[in-house]
C-alpha cells in the first residue's frame, strides 16, 4: 500500500523522539535540525518533518518561521499549572480505578510497583532509565483500571510535556525512596479496597513531585546531584 512505508517510519521516529525528549536526551530549548536528526536516526528527512509537526500538536516541541523546531519550553508559572492539573485528575482516576480491580489487577500493580522500587531504589542496582518506563507502566495501569477515558485524556495532555518528562534525576536519595514507597502504599490501598486512601497517597505523591521538579526549574535553584553511580514520581 502506498505511503504504509513513510507511515511507519514516522510512526518510529515520533515514537523515538517523544522517548527522547521526556526522558530528557534532548533538553528544553534544543534545537531539532531535520538533516541531523535523519542521519542520527537513519531515515529520510520527510518522516522527520512529519513527525515533529505531530510532536508539536503534543506540545513537546516549538516550531516558528526563520527558527525552526526546537524542545518546547515552559515557565515555572506553567509547569505549576500542570501539576494542579495532575493534582486533580490523577487522584480521581485512582479512586475510581480501586472498586473496578480484580484481585488479578491489584497483583499486577504490585508487581509493577516493585519493578519501580527494583530499578529505581538507590544502590549498586539503580538504573534511572529503567524507571522511567517502569513508573509510566504503573501510572498508566491505574489510569486505564479507572476506565474513564475523558479524564484519562485529560490527563494524558497534560502529563506529555516537556517539564513533566520522568526525569528522575532531579531527585535526590531520599525524595527518590519517598517516591517509590507512595507506589507501595498505593498498592496497600487498592489491596484495601480504599478509594480515599488510594486516591490520598496519589494525592501526595504528585504534590512531591511537584516540589521537587518546580524545585528544580528555578532559576537561582542548585540542581539536585544525581544519585552516586554504583551507590520518576
Amino acid at each position: 500500500m502506498p505511503g504504509t512505508a513513510d507511515a511507519t517510519a514516522t510512526d518510529r521516529v515520533e515514537d523515538t523522539l517523544r522517548e527522547l525528549i521526556l526522558r530528557g536526551d534532548l533538553t528544553p530549548g534544543a534545537r531539532l535540525a531535520e538533516v541531523e536528526l535523519a542521519d542520527r536516526l537513519g531515515v529520510s528527512r520527510t518522516p522527520v518533518r512529519e513527525a515533529l509537526s505531530r510532536l508539536v500538536v503534543q506540545g513537546l516541541v516549538d516550531s516558528a518561521p526563520n527558527r525552526g523546531a526546537r524542545v518546547a519550553t515552559w515557565t515555572l508559572a506553567e509547569l505549576e499549572g500542570v501539576f494542579d492539573l495532575r493534582t486533580t485528575l490523577e487522584p480521581r482516576l485512582t479512586a475510581l480505578a480501586v472498586p473496578r480491580a480484580t484481585a488479578d489487577d491489584v497483583e499486577e500493580l504490585d508487581r509493577l510497583a516493585a519493578a519501580t522500587v527494583a530499578v529505581g531504589r538507590p544502590g549498586p542496582g539503580q538504573d534511572l532509565d529503567a524507571l522511567v518506563p517502569a513508573n509510566r507502566a504503573f501510572h498508566d495501569r491505574i489510569v486505564a483500571l479507572a476506565a474513564h477515558p475523558g479524564l484519562a485524556g485529560a490527563l494524558g495532555s497534560a502529563i506529555r510535556t516537556p517539564l513533566q518528562r520522568r526525569n528522575f534525576r532531579a531527585y535526590d536519595d531520599a525524595a527518590l525512596r519517598r517516591s517509590l514507597a507512595h507506589h507501595v502504599e498505593i498498592v496497600d490501598a487498592f489491596r484495601a479496597g480504599d478509594a480515599d486512601w488510594a486516591a490520598a497517597v496519589m494525592t501526595a505523591h504528585i504534590r512531591h513531585a511537584r516540589s521537587v521538579m518546580v524545585r528544580a526549574a528555578e532559576p537561582d535553584s542548585t540542581p539536585s546531584p544525581a544519585p552516586a553511580e554504583g551507590d520518576q514520581s
